[in-house]
């Protein structure tokens, strides 16, 4: 498993210990940079999951925003909080993180929720973070914010 593999896990954990345990992503930092000083071994995955988390958190509005506009029918509430989160890291790589191919992060994406979430919500992340790569909602509109180059 690759470095950032490992960094997307490591930022998943994060990001739904902070949903599920109501805490504050400041918080579950905290608790993970401690974790991270006492095993050295995790150290090629930590820079990258935090970069994740913390975008994540500053651009959570946004991200939600996106993810609803293109999961059809589906309000954030609705949404498994695994899903809500791999679904937030996608959007997040996609649109604030150039240096990953949109392929790649939506492959990591739906990896995540194959392997760790429900069985149809590989499927569902596939569908959503695919239609914001193609840089169109359903119903076929250029969604604000979406970059055309991509």
């Amino acid at each position: 498993m690759s470095a950032r593999s490992k960094a997307r896990k490591r930022a998943l954990d994060m990001l739904y210990v902070a949903e599920v345990r109501e805490l504050s992503i400041s918080d579950v930092l905290a608790t993970e940079t401690v974790r991270h000083l006492d095993q050295p071994e995790r150290a090629s995955s930590w820079d990258y999951a935090r970069q994740i988390v913390t975008g994540v958190d500053d651009d959570r509005a946004l991200l939600d925003d996106i993810i609803v506009e293109h999961a059809q029918g589906w309000s954030i509430a609705r949404m498994p909080v695994l899903d809500r989160c791999i679904l937030r890291m996608g959007v997040w790589e996609l649109r604030f993180n150039d240096e990953v191919p949109d392929a790649v992060a939506i492959a990591e994406a739906v990896e995540l929720a194959q392997s760790l979430s429900t069985e149809e919500s590989a499927g569902f992340v596939n569908g959503v973070l695919g239609a914001v790569a193609g840089g169109r909602a359903p119903s076929g509109r250029t969604v604000a914010g979406d970059q055309e180059s991509r």
